[in-house]
């Protein structure tokens, strides 16, 4: 007998000026949220709805708590759409090596530095392949064209390798992970397996959120329970979580974000195909090919923190995201549940660079213009970035509000700190 859903829980013109400029597109940063789900799955078919005998919302969160499956392999898809419009001929100079057509990149910008592949994931369809074998031992590869990018770890050893521009980026992780300067894996925070994903969601379940079983499905030939997650809040502009778990393991296999706005999903991400035998060790090694360029950590720049998606830590699916986590000096919590929101000082205390101060390209301005309304309030003024999923409001005296919320809620919450 399928499940029902009545049990629920609570629960700059130049390269480098363009460069510069990229730091203060605040939507940009703000894709971090996006980016939280890139190292999930994707989008499947379904087969038809599976009879499986009926289940709690709690018994089903329990399943995914209690799963321990560490080997996997399959093929992932994932679509990201959060609204942001095309960053046009900026593109290219956002991209390593900068423009007009290089490639070749250098030691401090390689195009197979996982810091920069890995955010090309926060918008369009991709499709991956995945590999697992414990916590050590991981591969996501990203197939582009006739193109592939690996992401490869090997207990303590890591190797990215870019097909297109036969560039590789090597480090050696210490006991925690990590190593000097760059780090060695997506953002920090950014979960890399559905069942990450969903185990992020469930931490913000509580009063403000109501968790249910909506029925079933198949993913990927799997048999799967619905476990729906939505807002109890008015405000969001998060609608409603959808993850598909496994009805035999409790492994998550699809996650469905959808905004409260309607339309299309904002992230849709799941297994087109998995298996879960362990797979083979030559899965997780990696020699670089002959006349490769290898970029060593220890000789990488480190990425700035201005770059990063700061203070949004708080929000489901995106805790640790930035360096300005949530309890961080320049980072207060208004709010909470699903209707949080960051306030961040910016470096300097300074709003956003002008036209006229010289320090934004004519296109990056653009950009911009094309994305911010100027508002005002108590605060005094400032612009509100849009996307579908999160929006930020970076007043002229130097503070951002950012939070998954409607821009009238970040004005009044910028009213009321005033």
């Amino acid at each position: 007998m399928a499940p029902n859903d009545s049990e629920e829980t609570n629960g700059g013109n130049t390269a480098a000026g363009r460069r510069k400029a990229a730091r203060y597109i605040v939507p940009v940063a703000v894709a971090g949220v996006a980016a939280a789900t890139i190292g999930l799955v994707p989008a499947l078919a379904s087969t038809g709805d599976p009879d499986l005998p009926e289940i709690t919302a709690q018994q089903l969160i329990e399943k995914i708590a209690a799963s321990d499956t560490q080997q996997l392999s399959g093929t992932v898809k994932i679509s990201t759409d959060l609204g942001i419009p095309s960053l046009g001929g900026l593109a290219d100079s956002f991209a390593p090596g900068g423009s007009h057509g290089d490639t070749g990149g250098g030691k401090d910008d390689s195009t197979a530095d996982p810091q920069t592949k890995m955010t090309e994931l926060a918008s369009g369809t991709h499709t991956l392949r995945v590999a697992a074998d414990g916590p050590d031992r991981q591969r996501v590869s990203i197939l582009e064209n006739a193109a592939e990018y690996s992401l490869i770890r090997n207990g303590d050893q890591v190797w990215a390798y870019d097909s297109r521009t036969n560039q590789a980026y090597h480090a050696t992780e210490d006991g925690n992970g990590k190593e000097s300067g760059h780090s060695t894996r997506a953002p920090e925070g950014v979960p890399t397996t559905p069942k990450a994903l969903a185990e992020q969601v469930l931490k913000a379940a509580g009063p403000t959120t109501s968790v249910t079983v909506d029925g079933t499905a198949q993913v990927a030939g799997r048999d799967a329970y619905k476990l729906l997650i939505k807002p109890r809040q008015s405000g969001s502009t998060i609608g409603s979580v959808t993850v598909a778990v496994d009805a035999k393991n409790g492994v998550p296999l699809k996650f469905t974000l959808l905004p409260s706005s309607g339309g299309k999903a904002v992230v849709d991400a799941g297994f087109t195909q998995v298996d879960f035998t362990k797979p083979a060790a030559s899965s997780f090694t990696f020699t670089p090919p002959k006349g490769a360029e290898v970029t060593e950590a220890d000789d990488a720049k480190a990425q700035q923190k201005t770059d990063g998606a700061g203070g949004l830590g708080m929000f489901p699916g995106a805790e640790g995201l930035g360096a300005g986590g949530q309890g961080s000096k320049d980072t207060k919590v208004i709010g909470e549940g699903w209707n949080a929101i960051a306030e961040i000082r910016t470096p300097g205390g300074t709003g956003l660079p002008t036209k006229s101060s010289g320090d934004v390209p004519a296109e990056a301005q653009q950009f911009l213009d094309s994305l911010g309304d100027k508002v005002s309030g108590r605060f005094g003024s400032g612009t509100v970035f849009k996307t579908r999923l999160v929006n930020a409001l970076m007043t002229d005296d130097g503070k951002v509000y950012v939070g998954a919320v409607t821009p009238d809620a970040l004005v009044k919450a910028a009213d009321n700190a005033a």
